[in-house]
């Protein structure tokens, strides 16, 4: 019999919100890369071309969810699906920090870019609600893929303050620096939460089988799970 026709009313319910949050993730990070590489290549803007780079990952990472819940059985596809992110934050990190420390070098003198600043503001609005709704369903369905998503999302709201404040100072100041010290701290972050969706702890997700009523949920010990 097909997985889904025998899921619990409430579960189809989450599986379809996670499709749609995951849908409406995809469209504004194709939207904010496309952006955000044309004005970080027209401003030389190594942080505006990272932020369009971690658009992608956010793309790759929100589409390895939406592969996972396109299943009748999104369980069996999990792990793959937490490996993927894993992978994405890593890779995330990875050029974040070559990007900050390039900077700090001195190799690069990024330009104003009031398309820039435009773009980082507006995702520094969109993506902490999608964060949000994402990581609720997630944790209520149980499922680490999408709470690491989540995570995933709320490590671009970061990005985009970083970014906001690193060409607002260089604009106003001409302290080209600010935003890869920031870059630095975020790109630590973006390792631990790329450890924690490999090994598959995602923020307490419950079970599916918590969710159903056969068996209580564990308690939560992430203080960060909390809110």
């Amino acid at each position: 019999m097909n997985a889904s026709a025998t899921a619990p009313p409430r579960v189809l319910v989450l599986r379809r919100r996670i499709r749609i949050v995951v849908a409406i993730t995809i469209t504004w990070n194709v939207i904010e890369a496309i952006v955000a590489l044309i004005a970080g290549g027209a401003a030389s803007s190594a942080a505006l071309i990272g932020f369009g780079l971690d658009s992608i990952v956010e793309v790759l990472s929100a589409a390895a969810v939406a592969w996972q819940f396109a299943a009748p059985d999104p369980e069996r596809r999990e792990k793959t699906a937490l490996r993927v992110i894993a992978v994405s934050f890593f890779a995330l990190a990875i050029y974040v920090s070559v990007d900050a420390i390039a900077s700090l070098a001195g190799l690069r003198d990024p330009e104003h870019s009031a398309v820039g600043i435009v773009i980082a503001a507006l995702s520094l609005l969109v993506m902490p609600f999608l964060s949000w709704f994402e990581r609720r369903t997630g944790r209520e369905l149980g499922s680490a893929s999408a709470v690491a998503d989540s995570k995933q999302t709320l490590i671009c709201t970061y990005l985009s303050a970083a970014l906001l404040a690193g060409l607002l100072l260089n604009s106003i100041l001409g302290w080209a620096w600010a935003d890869s010290v920031a870059a630095l701290v975020i790109a630590v972050f973006a390792t631990r939460e790329g450890i924690e969706a490999w090994r598959g702890d995602a923020c307490c997700a419950a079970p599916v089988s918590a969710l159903t009523g056969e068996r209580e949920a564990d308690a939560c010990t992430d203080d960060h799970c909390q809110h």
